[in-house]
């Protein structure tokens, strides 16, 4: 790959789309409940974690952007031409990912949404050599499996009301 080529355009393209993401994980950590008529404080509050990571997400997308628009001008001072970029691995991830983060969780209940994303991922990621039976059984057990474990951990272990 050029210096300016594909990586430079996945660079660019990648960290606004990281950045974006960083952004929407601020922007809801904001929306918790702060249970401050309980004593909480901004370190015990629900949100803090969620919105610090969400921070650093956003932080790292835009000097993953700046990194991709410089080199994507040296690419151009050199006269070199980018080869396009469309990867659809990247966009079905983020797809499922906005969908289950941004619209399905809490309009749902949890054990359910959780299920019908870890299977649609399993099943868009599956080997395609695999047949369309095996692939929609391994992705079924996976997301059954996977959204009772993280619900059973969440509400028993960490004692966390899930929406």
């Amino acid at each position: 790959m050029t210096e300016g080529g594909k990586t430079a355009r996945a660079d660019l393209w990648g960290g606004a789309a990281w950045a974006g993401f960083g952004l929407l994980i601020v922007g809801e950590s904001l929306r918790m409940d702060r249970y401050e008529s309980m004593g909480a404080v901004l370190y015990t509050m629900p949100g803090f974690v969620p919105g610090a990571l969400g921070s650093v997400v956003m932080l790292l997308g835009i000097v993953l952007m700046l990194r991709g628009w410089r080199r994507k001008l040296r690419a151009a001072a050199a006269g070199e031409v980018g080869e396009r970029l469309f990867n659809p691995r990247i966009v079905i991830t983020m797809v499922l990912s906005l969908l289950y983060a941004g619209l399905l969780v809490g309009r749902a209940p949890f054990w359910l949404v959780t299920a019908l994303f870890v299977t649609a991922f399993v099943a868009s990621f599956a080997p395609e050599q695999q047949s369309w039976r095996r692939r929609i059984t391994v992705s079924l057990i996976a997301g059954l499996l996977t959204s009772a474990v993280v619900t059973l951990v969440f509400q028993h272990v960490f004692l966390v009301r899930l929406p």
